[in-house]
């Protein structure tokens, strides 16, 4: 099987290296970039997997960079999992209706984080084939 590609959203270098450290050491392709527009443009070219997205980055933020994408025929179809501190009440639903797939709160679980992420990957692949069927 070959490697799925994550692409990372976050403005926060300490964030950013955390995530991409724990993905690589899983066997993950890591992306990266530290801005909305950035990572859009990322998304268009390489199609990662998966998007694990800050919610607040600075410029536009991360749910307005999620709705972006999904508005887009090219990257509709990417899985973006909200990875925030925000995890006031009402914040998850807002991710959700944002159109992410899931919702992660800093600071990460290291020690559960790739199987968290694997978890969302294997339900977007599930998800895929049901709509192909």
């Amino acid at each position: 099987m070959n490697a799925r590609t994550i692409l990372i959203i976050e403005d926060n270098p300490l964030n950013l290296e955390l995530a991409s450290d724990l993905l690589e050491v899983a066997g993950y392709i890591v992306l990266r970039a530290d801005a909305a527009e950035e990572g859009l443009q990322l998304a268009r070219a390489s199609k990662p997997d998966l998007v694990l997205m800050d919610v607040s980055l600075p410029g536009m933020d991360g749910l307005a960079a999620t709705a972006a994408l999904k508005k887009d025929p090219v990257t509709a179809r990417i899985p973006v999992v909200a990875l925030t501190a925000h995890a006031m009440k009402g914040d998850e639903e807002k991710a959700m209706s944002a159109g992410c797939a899931g919702y992660l709160t800093k600071p990460i679980d290291t020690r559960a984080f790739t199987s968290i992420i694997a978890g969302y990957l294997k339900a977007s692949e599930i998800s895929a084939r049901e709509s192909s069927i």
